[in-house]
């Protein structure tokens, strides 16, 4: 698995890569609900926690995808995030016994800039976006030998990724649609990977951030706005090259939010499930509540809330 130049992005790859990473990261937990709770039409939502995942949400099985699939220098590793990637990062570096910069813009939430203190990795707040701690990050690797550690456009972050949709499919194998958010979408690119059309899968990004919406448009990834509540995990300038085919062929459809559906999809999962679910991770269920998606009858859905930084504990 070493030439990725060859190596597909696919399920047999995925698996391959779960059995590697499998010691390092959780199995997380689904719990079943019902729409009613969320005063919505009756019918099942299965709920995938991936925010109880090692350092917070699902970035960690990409982070330790990278770290033990990849030669590391003595540099060590390198990355940029609006948070969870370098939290993901920083831990992985940890627990392997390396040394790790991780980058993030001003926008990045003091719960995922303490994440990254505490597993003892450098930290480098600069810049106003995403891209501006991306190109910081670029010139340390240049100068350092370190490798970078792309947070959704590269090989081993995609495969990792799938490790949770491999996982979804064990746990909950009735489903018909997941719900999931998008950012650059190593994620969803990840998940499309495995599933290859045997389920239906909805991209769910925020009105301010519509990086897919507008890559389907344009049929590449294009620059779009970069502004939301959950720009420190939602708001990249532009989907990754390696997802966006995977996005365009098992992509069933992208559902847009607005920043107030997201904060009442928070204070709902809090509310009725006591899930503390950071702005990015509640988009998907943030569709529902606001009708951006709607199921058909019968139709059996998962919501995958993605991750929990953030030092919210209610929302009154």
């Amino acid at each position: 698995m070493a030439h990725w130049a060859i190596v597909l992005i696919d399920p047999e790859t995925i698996t391959a890569t779960d059995a590697v990473i499998r010691p390092y990261v959780r199995l997380t937990p689904v719990i079943e609900a019902n729409a009613s709770d969320f005063r919505l039409r009756p019918a099942p939502i299965t709920f995938k926690l991936e925010l109880t995942q090692h350092a917070g949400s699902f970035k960690t099985r990409g982070a330790f995808a990278n770290l033990l699939l990849r030669d590391v220098p003595p540099a060590g590793v390198a990355a940029a995030s609006g948070g969870n990637h370098g939290a993901a990062v920083a831990y992985a570096a940890m627990r392997r016994g390396v040394a790790a910069t991780i980058f993030v813009p001003e926008v990045s939430s003091p719960a995922k800039q303490q994440r990254i203190r505490d597993y003892g990795a450098r930290l480098v707040v600069t810049g106003e976006r995403y891209d501006d701690a991306l190109a910081a990050c670029n010139r340390h690797v240049a100068e350092s030998g370190a490798i970078a550690v792309h947070a959704f456009d590269q090989p081993e972050t995609l495969l990792g990724q799938g490790t949770l949709a491999r996982e979804l499919e064990r746990q909950a194998p009735a489903i018909d649609t997941l719900l999931v958010a998008v950012g650059g979408g190593g994620l969803i690119g990840g998940i499309a990977a495995w599933y290859r059309g045997r389920i239906r899968i909805v991209a769910v990004e925020p009105e301010g951030a519509p990086t897919l919406a507008r890559a389907l448009e344009a049929g590449g990834p294009v620059d779009a706005p970069a502004g939301s509540i959950a720009a420190d995990s939602l708001a990249p300038r532009r989907v990754g090259t390696l997802m966006f085919p995977l996005a365009q062929q098992f992509v069933s459809r992208v559902a847009l939010v607005t920043d107030d559906a997201i904060r009442e999809a928070q204070r709902s999962l809090w509310d009725r499930l006591r899930i503390v679910a950071e702005p990015g991770a509640a988009a998907p269920m943030a569709a529902l509540l606001s009708g951006a998606y709607v199921p058909a009858d019968g139709e059996r859905l998962a919501v995958l809330v993605s991750g929990g930084n953030t030092t919210a504990v209610s929302f009154a």
